[in-house]
């Protein structure tokens, strides 16, 4: 620290140098990418997504096939672990009834410009608003409606300040309408508060009744018994098929991840068997090692030898 030809910076220097907070431009560029990434991208398989998607209560977006086998426990690599599915979830997801299956408006005639190209993701498809005709994206507030699952830009669906859908004119409520990925933190209060209050009501996001509630089934006889709709029954019901599903598409979807799962088990486990196999001698192996020599079957010591 001296006499060495070094120096010693001054506190004017230090706290000139000192990391500055990001402007306001940086800021905003930052959350553009990260919308960006979050309207490509889905957040359990890390793959770019495709239809069908759907959506949770608080407006994240994930690919449908990712949710069945997170749902179903599959050890798969298309996923992240669990651990990681359920630090993104935080719980909000125990069933199928916990998300919307979103319907997106498809531009017929997309720009065949060099930029448009670029930009366009999702396997080619440009989603639209079918109202204002929007690119929906990171750049369009965005917001779909319960339980129809109908996606338009959120200036569409103010202005018209109606109680039914603009595409299948079923009724909903101002509580149904969610913001898809909301950047704003009164839009993410609103539909977490959302979610409990649904919760406390014994209803799912999707506004049907939670997998445990307890519904009324007749018998033969005319009498009628309170049973409960447990988890592991309905798991049970999803994995003999496709009878506890009533939705066509979601049950071909379901029993394409199941038949997925059942050959990467099936190949594990004989690959599993291949390498125990190897750990024991078979005929074959007994023949080689008897009729090698002794420095490849080992030296034994003849019956009739005596000590000296």
């Amino acid at each position: 620290m001296g006499n060495d030809g070094g120096s010693i910076p001054t506190r004017r220097e230090l706290v000139r140098e000192a990391a500055k907070a990001p402007s306001a431009t940086q800021v905003k560029e930052a959350q553009r990418e990260q919308q960006e990434h979050c309207w490509t991208t889905c957040p359990l398989s890390h793959k770019p997504l495709l239809r069908p998607i759907v959506s949770d209560s608080v407006g994240n977006l994930y690919n449908k096939d990712a949710i069945l086998k997170y749902l179903i426990g599959a050890e798969d690599e298309d996923i992240s672990s669990k651990a990681d599915c359920d630090e993104i979830l935080q719980g909000r997801l125990k069933s199928l009834r916990d998300v919307v299956e979103l319907k997106f408006e498809i531009d017929d005639s997309p720009d065949n410009s060099p930029a448009a190209q670029k930009d366009a993701s999702h396997k080619g498809e440009t989603w639209v608003c079918p109202i204002t005709r929007k690119e929906l994206g990171p750049s369009v507030k965005s917001v779909y409606i319960v339980p129809c699952g109908h996606v338009f830009a959120e200036e569409a669906v103010r202005e018209m300040k109606g109680d039914k859908c603009l595409q299948c004119t079923e009724p909903y409520t101002e509580d149904n309408v969610i913001v898809i990925l909301p950047t704003k933190e009164a839009d993410k209060q609103r539909q977490m508060a959302r979610g409990q209050k649904l919760s406390e009501q014994g209803l799912t996001h999707s506004l049907k009744k939670l997998s445990g509630s307890k519904k009324r089934k007749k018998h033969a006889n005319g009498e009628s018994s309170a049973t409960a709709e447990t988890p592991s029954s309905k798991a049970t019901a999803t994995t003999n098929g496709s009878s506890g599903i009533k939705n066509a598409a979601t049950a071909m979807l379901t029993a394409k991840v199941l038949e997925e799962e059942s050959k990467k088990k099936k190949q594990k486990v004989a690959g599993r068997n291949g390498n125990l196999e190897s750990l024991f001698h078979n005929d074959k192996t007994k023949r080689q090692l008897k009729d090698g020599d002794f420095m490849t079957r080992g030296f034994s010591i003849p019956a009739d030898a005596r000590r000296s």
